[in-house]
């Protein structure tokens, strides 16, 4: 005998036990249920965000802000800098060839020799990736290598528009591989090869025919740098950085100019007077609908201004209060906003140092500069490293360095040097570095390294200012150990 199935208990709540974030209520309308692969998004979506984040950071003063605080922490004044370590035999650096290497490298980052235009220096080359990637999502690099290259290394970058690599071009291929967004991938999802359009539609003034558009070229996937930061599995192009505070800084460029006009117009205080002989009233502008001989009953509110009202026409008066009271919390809110959105500080987006107690800032200050320091080590990582190995190749092969080409692995021994940042406090914090280092918690390297510069250029400085003062007569305390005693012995 079959045995019956009780019926199913229905549990109180019902739905409840489910994820909340997936609610389908009246309440969540808004917010989608479905969605598509990271590259159908940003085939929907790249170009307009792209657009648009260029636009506010040519007409909106805080993206201007944040893009200056990009390049100013990121690269710096000086650029990210690098050191060779390269050793001999017996497991010594190599003084000879570094200083050579670094000499080399240095005369490589002027501006005529690292970019095929001549226009960049090294330094100008690193603010122009870093800004480039977070304006648009993502930076192109074209290296050029051979003997058609106008300097000795016969290597150089060409930066390129990412509007020219076309994402538009969407194709299936033989052997599992694909062209995504213009990028072509093997089926193992490695980039292979870049389709790049030879003008963008924006350059129709320089154009021949319309049809230039259609006509592109493929580029080996090793003669591209294609950088941006990896959100989602898949994703074959960068998003623009300011994709999440973008609404937030338009909302707010637009408010602040609706306050600001209205704030002028309630300062105009504008007065009328009322003559019952009066004529029709003309007012000051044509009505287009009404043809150009009536005026339309259009008047400016200028300060200090009086205008006389003809009979049957009456004021209603309108004494608008702006700025309104909670326009300033409001405007915090949403820089607060913002400034999550961008991963920077609401103080330095917004130049905003009220309220401000030191250990507040100082917190702050460290956070912002752990992302700093990030950005840093990303970039090292995904543009300069690539740019340096692909130098160092084209200089040994092709004859502007003369070092041993045989000898690659041995060069190709670096440090990067980023800059670093005087602390809030520094007496303090000086007090707590010797400490370290005297308790062995901290090497000088290290102390040094994280203010973006050599211990060994710094001992070479101060040894060459202990020998310009003995010349002139003079003594300086650095570094004095204690005297020497009898015998050789300290």
């Amino acid at each position: 005998m079959q045995r019956a199935t009780p019926p199913r208990r229905r549990t109180p709540g019902g739905s409840r036990r489910s994820y909340a974030a997936a609610d389908a209520g009246r309440l969540w309308k808004d917010w989608p249920t479905t969605g598509g692969t990271a590259d159908r998004d940003l085939y929907m979506a790249l170009a307009p965000m792209r657009v648009r984040s260029r636009h506010l950071a040519k007409n909106n003063d805080y993206a201007k802000r944040f893009f200056n605080m990009l390049r100013t922490n990121v690269v710096g004044p000086s650029g990210i800098r690098l050191q060779f370590v390269s050793k001999d035999d017996a497991g010594n650096l190599d003084k000879f060839d570094n200083d050579y290497l670094e000499a080399e490298w240095k005369h490589f980052g002027k501006k005529g020799n690292c970019t095929v235009d001549g226009r960049l220096s090294m330094v100008d080359c690193q603010k122009l990736f870093i800004e480039t990637v977070a304006r648009d999502g993502e930076s192109i690099v074209r290296k050029h290598k051979g003997p058609w290259v106008r300097n000795k290394y016969k290597f150089a970058l060409q930066f390129i528009e990412p509007d020219l690599l076309d994402h538009e071009k969407n194709l299936a291929l033989p052997n599992d591989g694909s062209i995504r967004l213009g990028v072509e991938f093997d089926q193992w999802r490695r980039p292979v090869a870049y389709h790049l359009k030879r003008r963008t539609n924006a350059d129709y003034l320089f154009s021949e025919t319309s049809h230039y558009y259609d006509r592109h070229e493929r580029v080996p996937a090793d003669e591209i740098i294609h950088e941006f930061l990896i959100d989602r599995i898949g994703q074959s192009r960068g998003v623009p950085w300011m994709h999440t505070a973008a609404r937030r800084l338009q909302m707010l460029g637009g408010y602040e100019e609706a306050e600001l006009v209205a704030s002028r117009t309630a300062a105009a205080k504008m007065g009328f007077f009322k003559n019952d002989g009066g004529e029709d009233y003309t007012g000051d502008e044509y009505d287009e609908d009404e043809g150009a001989e009536k005026k339309a009953p259009v008047m400016d509110a200028s300060a200090g201004t009086f205008e006389e009202l003809p009979q049957g026409w009456d004021f209603v008066k309108w004494d608008p209060d702006h700025p309104v009271a909670a326009y300033e919390a409001f405007v915090l809110a949403i820089l607060r906003g913002a400034a999550s959105g961008l991963n920077v500080s609401y103080i330095g987006l917004a130049n905003d140092l009220r309220g401000v107690s030191f250990s507040s800032i100082r917190q702050g200050t460290q956070e912002e500069r752990d992302h700093w320091r990030t950005l840093q080590g990303w970039m090292i990582e995904h543009f300069l490293t690539d740019v340096q190995e692909s130098w160092l190749d084209a200089g040994l092969t092709l004859g502007g360095l003369m070092l041993p080409p045989r000898k690659f692995d041995k060069f190709n021994a670096v440090i990067w040097r980023p800059r670093g940042w005087q602390w809030v406090n520094p007496a303090q914090e000086g007090a707590a570095h010797e400490k370290a280092v005297k308790n062995g918690f901290q090497s000088p390297q290290d102390i040094a390294g994280a203010q973006g510069r050599d211990l060994e250029e710094i001992f070479e400085q101060i040894a060459a200012a202990k020998k310009l003062a003995e010349r002139y007569g003079l003594s300086i305390d650095i570094l004095s150990g204690p005297p020497k005693q009898p015998g050789g012995t300290l």
